[in-house]
């Protein structure tokens, strides 16, 4: 997947208490994510947090339907003058015909126009352009879903994070030590911190307190190919989606998987795309049954599976 930037159809649903076992590749992607709802009335007379019951999302007392699209570069375009206008179209068009939730990067790591340029040091002016992304989409009625990282090196990822820890002096020997090294968790949750507990310049609202985000997700479709077993991902995935709900026990968690079968489910593996998608450090049902976790979703590319 050359730029691994979620082609295709996302799919999400809400994860249920009793879980059964039964890059730029285009400008402004669309993809459907499921689940099971109305769209919220007008922001003006009450913009509601969408909310889990069980299966089910709510807002306003009533079930919500997300009618969603992918579109990875609001911030950094946000964070140009010459292209934020193209942020504030790409928002205003999916509105128009009828889309309510965006799925959209809130990180940069390193590199141009990097949101974080080393650990626990953050670009304002690219912060307030994440400020600009926010207060449009609510200005549309439009809800995001956060992504915190990338598995892959496009706009840092994992790579960047292990980069600054072997510029630290640590002894770290893979990417995939990014899940399990304990200085490199602490970058992590210094960023997530960061970005959840983050007053919007333009709105003065907490991003912790504003409903216009409908959720974070913790990586961009995260694989731990040296840990097949799966248990390093597992692990990881678990503290930070305690930790995420620790400072913002109202929004909603999602992991940001691709969808790939695993250990726990060995009967569903022939499901997977290919041989390699089971031992990816992966595991679709085990993972998304971890505490903290409220949405599941699956990354579909047509043109490979």
């Amino acid at each position: 997947m050359e730029a691994h930037m979620n082609m295709g159809i996302m799919s999400m649903c809400p994860i249920s208490s009793s879980w059964s076992t039964t890059t730029p590749r285009l400008p402004f992607l669309h993809h459907l994510l499921l689940v099971f709802a109305v769209v919220a009335s007008d922001m003006d007379d009450h913009w509601p947090m969408v909310e889990r019951r069980g299966p089910h999302l709510w807002a306003s007392g009533r079930p919500f339907i997300v009618h969603g699209f992918n579109t990875y570069w609001l911030m950094s375009f946000a964070a140009d003058e010459a292209t934020r206008p193209r942020v504030t179209a790409a928002i205003a068009e999916a509105a128009e015909i009828g889309l309510n939730v965006c799925r959209t990067w809130a990180f940069n790591d390193g590199g141009y126009r990097a949101l974080q340029t080393a650990p626990f040091q953050y670009d304002e002016e690219v912060f307030q352009a994440l400020d600009f992304v926010v207060s449009e989409a609510r200005h549309h009625n439009m809800r995001l879903i956060l992504s915190l990282c990338n598995n892959w090196e496009d706009y840092g990822g994992k790579a960047q994070y292990v980069r600054w820890g072997k510029e630290a002096g640590l002894d770290l020997t893979s990417e995939d030590d990014f899940f399990s090294d304990p200085t490199i968790r602490s970058y992590y949750q210094a960023f997530v911190k960061a970005v959840v507990t983050r007053i919007n310049t333009i709105t003065n609202e907490a991003y912790s307190g504003d409903p216009t985000i409908l959720a974070w997700e913790l990586i961009n479709e995260p694989r731990c190919p040296s840990d097949p077993s799966g248990d390093t991902l597992q692990a990881w995935i678990e503290e930070m989606a305690s930790y995420v709900k620790s400072i913002d026990p109202v929004h909603l968690v999602e992991v940001g998987l691709e969808g790939f079968y695993g250990p726990s489910t060995p009967e569903l593996l022939t499901v997977n795309p290919d041989d390699y998608s089971g031992h990816a450090g992966t595991d679709f049902i085990r993972n998304h049954q971890a505490l903290g976790i409220d949405l599941a979703s699956v990354h579909i590319y047509s043109d490979t599976w």
